[in-house]
């Protein structure tokens, strides 16, 4: 049985593989051929036919893999807009709360509570780089901080609201922004963003919708908050791979128009990752003015 030391994530992977096939050869077909690991936990998803063994798979995981102390199984989709996890432990501690480092930033999270998508890492760090100085920042669905506490480490906004309806992911918001020291420059806000925003009133200069799928229902909330002489909204959606770029810019133009702007240029469009068989999670920079 192979025990995992210090290599690179593919060779871990490549191994992981390995160590399964040793314990279920006869299910060689249908193991798991990856997981994510957040923080200290690593979370995978089994075939049907495995979930008798899902205890042994767990531990062998939890014993040859490196810096792991749960193992966890999805047994479940995301649940609505609270966006909650359906996680089962099968190996390790109860304790599913933990510290997850993406480059110089700290993520506290509970993954059986709050979801942490390590595949938008490309897309924060991306982000990052077109905040301008004195920036105001309406961050409609925050979570735990996953756009909001890189920008205000790494970029210079004026202020960033970072809203949320879930009060669990605005408690863990609330300790990141001191885990990574950015207190005064984040206002984390727990509501619905449809609410909030009326009362913040016309501040934004960016717009930041990391939410999905079915973003496009929250798009007049966007431009409620967006300056009165524009501003640029970062526009997160699901498409069906014969619907890019179409589909989604014709939606950002239909709704500016409906709120009183419109679609200046579009700055970047590309996909995220994969979501479903021909569907891909989009994002669209998009730049608006009356």
């Amino acid at each position: 049985m192979y025990k995992i030391a210090n290599i690179g994530f593919l060779d871990m992977i490549k191994k992981f593989r390995i160590i399964l096939d040793e314990i279920l050869p006869e299910f060689k077909e249908i193991l798991p051929r990856g997981y994510q690991k957040i923080g200290d936990i690593v979370v995978i998803s089994l075939h049907p036919n495995l979930i008798k063994y899902e205890k042994k798979i767990g531990e062998t995981i939890l014993k040859n893999l490196p810096n792991v102390r749960v193992v966890c199984r999805r047994i479940g989709p995301v649940k609505g807009e609270m966006k909650e996890p359906q996680l089962k432990v099968i190996a390790g501690e109860e304790n599913t709360e933990t510290i997850h480092k993406e480059g110089k930033c700290i993520y506290k999270l509970d993954v059986r509570k709050i979801m942490f998508s390590k595949g938008n890492i490309n897309e924060r760090h991306r982000l990052q780089k077109q905040v301008k100085e004195g920036e105001v920042i309406v961050d409609l669905f925050a979570g735990i901080g996953y756009f909001s506490i890189g920008i205000a480490k790494f970029c210079k906004p004026k202020i960033i609201y970072a809203i949320d309806v879930n009060p669990t992911a605005i408690e863990y918001l609330k300790e990141n922004i001191r885990l990574n020291k950015v207190e005064g420059k984040i206002v984390p806000i727990v509501g619905d963003c449809r609410e909030v925003v009326r009362k913040l009133g016309k501040i934004a200069d960016r717009v930041i919708m990391g939410f999905l799928p079915g973003t496009y229902r929250f798009l007049d909330s966007a431009f409620s908050v967006l300056k009165e002489e524009g501003g640029i909204i970062h526009y997160h959606d699901t498409f069906k791979k014969e619907e890019l770029f179409e589909k989604p810019i014709e939606i950002l133009r239909n709704a500016a128009e409906r709120n009183g702007y419109k679609l200046s240029e579009i700055l970047y469009k590309g996909i995220v990752k994969s979501y479903a068989p021909r569907i891909y999670h989009i994002v669209i920079d998009a730049k608006f003015s009356r």
